[in-house]
C-alpha cells in the first residue's frame, strides 16, 4: 500500500522529441495534464525534475524539464520512471474508487476468511480491470467487479474475494 511518504510512478520518459531537450512521456496517471503541469516537481531514483512545459501532440505527451536543453541529455533519461509522493495525489471521494498503488500489497481473503494471497498488481484490460492475486505461488487474474470483490478495506490491508467456482483453479 502506498503511504503518505511513499513515492508512486506517474510516468516513464520515452525518446527525445526534437533537439532542444523535450521528451515523450508515457503517463501512468489519471490526470496527466495536472501531474505534468509547468512547475510540477517530479522525482526519479536520484534526481528531481521540474516541468518547464508540457503539451499534447496527438496522443503523445511532450514534456520539457528545466535544465534539460539538449537532445543528448534527453536521450540519457530514456526509460526513467517519474515519481511523486503518494500523499500529493488528490483525495478520492467515491468509496468505490481506488488508486492502483493502494490495492497492491493488500491481503486477499475468501468470504469465509481463508487467506488467498497478496494482490500483486492491478491489470487494466479492454474488457475490464483485474486484480492479479498470488494464489499458491501462481498469479490469478480476478475480475475487479463488486460481485466478485465485494469488499476492499485499504486501511485494514485486506480485500475480500468471492470467486465463482473454478476461477482460482484455472
Amino acid at each position: 500500500m502506498a503511504g503518505e511518504g511513499e513515492l508512486v510512478v506517474v510516468g516513464r520518459i520515452g525518446p527525445p522529441h526534437g533537439v532542444h531537450g523535450a521528451v515523450v512521456v508515457q503517463p501512468f496517471t489519471d490526470s496527466p495534464d495536472e501531474r505534468f503541469a509547468p512547475g510540477r516537481v517530479l522525482r526519479t531514483d536520484g534526481q528531481t525534475f521540474t516541468v518547464a512545459s508540457s503539451r499534447w501532440q496527438g496522443r503523445r505527451l511532450i514534456v520539457e524539464f528545466a535544465g534539460i536543453a539538449h537532445r543528448d541529455a534527453a536521450q540519457a533519461l530514456h526509460g526513467t520512471e517519474l515519481l511523486m509522493p503518494a500523499g500529493s495525489r488528490p483525495a478520492l471521494h467515491d468509496p468505490d474508487e481506488f488508486y492502483d498503488t493502494d490495492l497492491i500489497g493488500l491481503a486477499a481473503t475468501a468470504v469465509d476468511g481463508t487467506a488467498l494471497g497478496p494482490v500483486r498488481d492491478v491489470v487494466h484490460a479492454p474488457a475490464g480491470d483485474y486484480l492479479a492475486i498470488e494464489v499458491d505461488g501462481r498469479e490469478r487474474l480476478v475480475p475487479f467487479v463488486a460481485e466478485i470483490v465485494p469488499s476492499v478495506d485499504v486501511a485494514g490491508g485486506r480485500v475480500v474475494v468471492d470467486p465463482p467456482d473454478g476461477l482460482l483453479e484455472l
